[in-house]
């Protein structure tokens, strides 16, 4: 990192920075520090990874050093499950960690001494055939049930924490003695769960719950198109635990009903986006894979996956531009819906008559970056320059708002934090894609699936 973003840095700490312009001043200390004349795209870029990393620095549940599932500044709701950290938005976290030895927001010996604290509490913390729970206490390491029967195995929520982990491993196999060991640490983890056993006995389907009380009571099959791609991947990929082609073709994409021929605006999509076919689904979508899983000439007999996330994005862009619904605030330069934060709890926003609530949320054209950086990069600065501390704070922009029903929370979550750090910078330098595909037990998996992809070394 250039001297000149270190000094910006610095400048941010101290100032205690919130965004320039259109503020409410609502939040004391939070002032304009700078403007589009002071600020390059690049710096602003930095800024953004620096606010958002701290939120996995700073942020974290101080026993585990894991993400917490949630930080509300406003105290809306009551902080009592601050030691209630998250595995999947933890392992996006580990790979901000990454992000933030690269960016020089951290020195390399800080970064490896947190990712060897995280990884051992990931060895004694509840597992389950070697899975994960989605919710863990950070002081325990004990489940912490996200719902009654969801009180054991969570296997999508592992495989965003393996996606993490694998690379992390992979940034730290060539390095001293201590990094290779915690490679190694990583290494077995990932070989430690069992993926399929989430078949439940041998079907051609995963199943995303299981638990030592409810076993298969949850009755949850992961089926395509949605977030959860990497599941599969990793699960043919495993050296240990694999599941066979026939799991990912038959239950993943639907013996072939993944397939669709349709879209909106020009925008042709080639997958059934689960309940959304015409305008694709929540922008979450092409973002959790996609963190160390290259999209980049990635293409089986369903899809080419860069295409299907580049018009799944710009379809999400044009709803929002031509805005239907007349919410207030909408236009090509604020747009972005995704599963977010909403007035009336979490809600899986998206283009729709039924699934536009009025609520941007700035994850989404932010982790769509790699994909639209045009129409991104006028997201953020309209977002930073023009919102200012309605929605920018100490770890970022915050989750979500509405301008229409003036709805200005000042709350995060793991899920969208993470995505953002991570896909700026795979716009930036393809970091975790090259350290991810890496991987040759992945490259092994994708081919086994049928996959064409471009392997790459970090």
């Amino acid at each position: 990192m250039k001297i000149t973003l270190k000094i910006l840095v610095i400048i941010a700490i101290v100032a205690g920075l919130s965004c320039s312009g259109g503020g409410s001043g609502k939040s004391a200390g939070n002032t304009l520090k700078f403007s589009p004349d002071t600020l390059t795209d690049d710096s602003l870029l930095t800024l953004v990874q620096y606010n958002t990393f701290r939120y996995f620095w700073d942020g974290a549940e101080p026993v585990s050093r894991m993400a917490p599932e949630r930080i509300n500044i406003d105290g809306v709701y009551p902080q009592n499950d601050r030691n209630v950290v998250t595995s999947g938005g933890s392992g996006f976290g580990v790979m901000a960690i990454v992000a933030g030895i690269e960016r020089g927001f951290i020195k390399r010996e800080e970064g490896f001494e947190r990712l060897q604290k995280i990884v051992s509490f990931l060895e004694s913390a509840d597992r389950f055939h070697g899975a994960w729970p989605h919710w863990i206490n950070g002081e325990t390491g004990k489940v912490k049930p996200f719902s009654q029967k969801d009180d054991g195995a969570d296997i999508v929520e592992t495989a965003y924490m393996i996606q993490g982990l694998l690379t992390v491993r992979q940034y730290f196999i060539k390095g001293n003695q201590q990094e290779k060991k915690l490679a190694a640490d990583i290494d077995t983890l990932w070989r430690e769960v069992e993926w399929s056993w989430f078949t439940k006995g041998g079907e051609n389907v995963i199943y995303w719950h299981w638990s030592p009380d409810y076993g298969w009571e949850m009755n949850f099959p992961v089926r395509g198109y949605n977030e959860c791609l990497i599941l599969y991947i990793l699960a043919a990929s495993s050296p240990t635990w694999p599941v066979p082609p026939e799991t990912y073709h038959e239950g993943w994409a639907r013996s072939g009903g993944i397939e669709y021929s349709g879209g909106k605006y020009g925008y042709p999509l080639q997958l059934k986006h689960n309940g959304a076919e015409e305008y694709g689904g929540p922008l979450f979508w092409a973002h959790y894979s996609y963190l160390g899983l290259d999209p980049r000439n990635l293409k089986d007999r369903y899809a080419d996956y860069w295409q299907e996330n580049r018009n799944q994005t710009l379809i999400n862009w044009k709803w929002c531009s031509e805005n239907p619904k007349k919410f207030k605030g909408y236009s090509d330069e604020c747009w972005g819906l995704t599963a977010s934060y909403s007035m009336n709890g979490y809600s899986g926003h998206a283009p729709g008559e039924n699934t536009d609530l009025g609520v941007i949320s700035p994850t989404a054209a932010i982790s769509s970056l790699p994909y639209t950086p045009e129409k991104s990069l006028a997201a953020i600065r309209h977002f930073y320059y023009l919102l200012g501390d309605r929605i920018w704070g100490k770890y970022g922009f915050y989750d979500a708002f509405s301008e229409h029903s003036g709805w200005f929370p000042e709350r995060y979550l793991a899920i969208d934090q993470g995505p953002q750090i991570v896909m700026i910078e795979n716009y930036r330098t393809h970091l975790f894609w090259d350290l991810f595909m890496s991987c040759s037990e992945i490259q092994k998996g994708l081919s086994k699936l049928g996959f064409e992809s471009k392997a790459t070394n970090p």
